[in-house]
């Protein structure tokens, strides 16, 4: 076994006071935990995996997922309560939102309804489909609101594969790209893996996330611990202690 192929712990992966910025942890709301045990019990795994500090993104995506902020903040205050009871007085948990770039978020962009993952940053997606046609705007619309998009995952949209240069495009414009770390692993498919370590070659990911939904994440989540991943990965990893600590 090489010494870059060596296996380590993800306790050893991830630095002291590592932050996650990208999870679906608040009960009930979107396609990520399902309840408030569901939620702690995530909260409880990656924890033994070196990860105590959260910044959850629940998704708002038009009429599929139309998650109010009061909603949000609402059920942060129940998981925030939970953790008290338990006495996870250690674990820091805060409730931004993964913004699908659409109708509906240009709406709460006019009306300054936005939940940051901290200061000004905001966390943003696309459809898998196509990006928005006026994608150009609404990244400049997000800026002059005094924000800084962060976009997940693009290693996932299938549709910038074949021209490399529309990643080039988005970090020209501002935008801020955030790899999921899964996309390291068989999770989303061999060309999402090709790319990825493309744009990590590139130096194009500000910041990388779990997009953790559910255990079954946590679990591939044990595959990425080699000494490989963490030079890879330590950049993006001290980006996310250095601008989203608590």
């Amino acid at each position: 076994m090489g010494l870059f192929t060596k296996k380590i712990t993800l306790n050893d992966l991830y630095p002291k006071n590592y932050v996650d910025i990208h999870s679906h942890l608040l009960p009930g709301i979107d396609d990520g935990a399902k309840d408030l045990e569901d939620t702690l019990s995530l909260i409880k795994k990656m924890e033994t995996q070196g990860i105590t500090n959260f910044r959850t993104t629940p998704h708002v995506l038009g009429n599929v997922w139309d998650n109010s902020s009061a909603l949000i903040k609402e059920k942060e205050a129940l998981v925030k309560r939970e953790l008290q009871k338990q006495g996870l007085h250690h674990v820091n948990f805060h409730a931004a939102a993964e913004y699908m770039l659409d109708e509906n978020f240009s709406k709460l962009l006019d009306h300054n309804d936005i939940l940051p993952l901290k200061d000004q940053y905001i966390l943003v997606e696309m459809s898998f489909f196509n990006p928005p046609f006026n994608l150009e705007d609404l990244l400049f619309q997000i800026q002059l609101k005094g924000y800084i998009p962060v976009l997940a995952h693009p290693e996932r949209y299938n549709f910038y594969h074949k021209d490399f240069s529309n990643y080039k495009k988005l970090v020209d414009a501002g935008c801020l790209l955030q790899l999921n770390i899964l996309s390291l692993t068989k999770q989303y498919g061999e060309a999402v893996t090709k790319v990825a370590h493309k744009l990590l070659k590139e130096n194009l990911y500000t910041f990388v996330g779990s997009d953790t939904h559910h255990i079954r994440h946590l679990n591939l989540s044990e595959k990425l611990a080699t000494q490989k991943n963490k030079k890879l990965l330590t950049p993006l990893f001290e980006n996310n202690l250095k601008t989203f600590s608590f």
